[in-house]
């Protein structure tokens, strides 16, 4: 009324004169401006929340994604966002549309899924030097919301991840072998340095299968003591093998083998007598005549025709 306005804390006023911007801005409060020649033009200082719709786009690797974002952003010069562009909210979210796709175009999948500050940051900038300078528009925050993978892409990475994870048990299960091989070895070690302490091992694992309430209990003999036994066992041939240093006593005797009596040899087969000459026959010529004696007996003719 009158001219009157009132501008509120997180406004600020831009006053036309006759279609042309004055000087310097109106300050929160009540102002007064010219009903006829002038007029006047409120900007909201707040931040402005913006959803980026989910973009479709191929990263660097060559994998199909959809993103969508939230971008905070508000206004530092009023001047600038009302004079310079027609729309500044539809104009701050085509930019960072168009830079959401460029982001994820020069990023790795792997980049988007476990570095989303760097993301980020990045984007941030993107969208930051086209209209904090000209628009007077500064953006605040960037975040990506969600990362959309395709089905097969998921069932790709599932087996990825269940691969690393069963090699690393198999590591970890390989490494356990090998600490407890060596802590068997230094076992083995002690007690081969001093037989007693073999002998109570195997008292304890008896009492530990005894205490399982078992009706049968297994008692293992030391395999020298019964090689002992076999050796002294009355009217039974020691039978001979390998000479171990560390198992047979220089005082034990082995038996020598018996020697195998030679085979004796065969009888040479007797020669079969050549068979006789069958006797020449002679044809007389008046019988068959033109065949000869020599064709007949199957010999060849010595000398002349007969």
């Amino acid at each position: 009324m009158f001219g009157f306005k009132v501008i509120t804390q997180y406004e600020q006023g831009i006053v036309f004169h006759w279609g042309r911007a004055l000087p310097g801005v109106r300050q929160p409060g009540l102002t007064w401006v010219n009903p006829i020649s002038e007029r006047l033009r409120k900007v909201n200082m707040q931040i402005i929340v913006a959803a980026v719709p989910s973009q479709e786009a191929i990263t660097r690797d060559n994998v199909t994604l959809k993103v969508d974002a939230v971008v905070y952003y508000r206004v530092v010069d009023a001047l600038k966002a009302v004079i310079n562009v027609q729309n500044y909210t539809y104009a701050v979210s085509q930019v960072a549309q168009t830079s959401l796709r460029s982001v994820i175009g020069q990023s790795d999948m792997d980049q988007l899924l476990s570095e989303r500050d760097k993301v980020n940051a990045h984007l941030k900038d993107v969208i930051d030097v086209p209209t904090e300078e000209p628009w007077g528009i500064r953006v605040e925050r960037v975040e990506v919301k969600d990362v959309s993978l395709p089905e097969s892409m998921k069932r790709s990475m599932s087996r990825q991840a269940e691969a690393e994870r069963e090699r690393r048990a198999r590591i970890i299960s390989a490494d356990g072998e090998y600490q407890a091989s060596k802590k068997l070895a230094q076992a083995a070690a002690v007690m081969a340095a001093d037989p007693a302490a073999l002998q109570l091992r195997l008292l304890q694992t008896v009492v530990e299968v005894a205490a399982e309430k078992n009706s049968t209990l297994v008692m293992p003999v030391p395999v020298v003591l019964l090689r002992f036994f076999d050796r002294t066992a009355p009217g039974e041939p020691v039978r001979a093998r390998p000479a171990v240093e560390d198992d047979i006593p220089e005082s034990v005797a082995i038996a020598p083998l018996p020697e195998v009596p030679a085979v004796p040899e065969v009888a040479a087969v007797p020669e079969v007598p050549a068979v006789a000459e069958v006797p020449a026959v002679t044809v007389p010529a008046s019988l068959a005549p033109g065949v000869s004696n020599t064709a007949l007996n199957g010999a060849a003719p010595t000398g002349g025709t007969t």
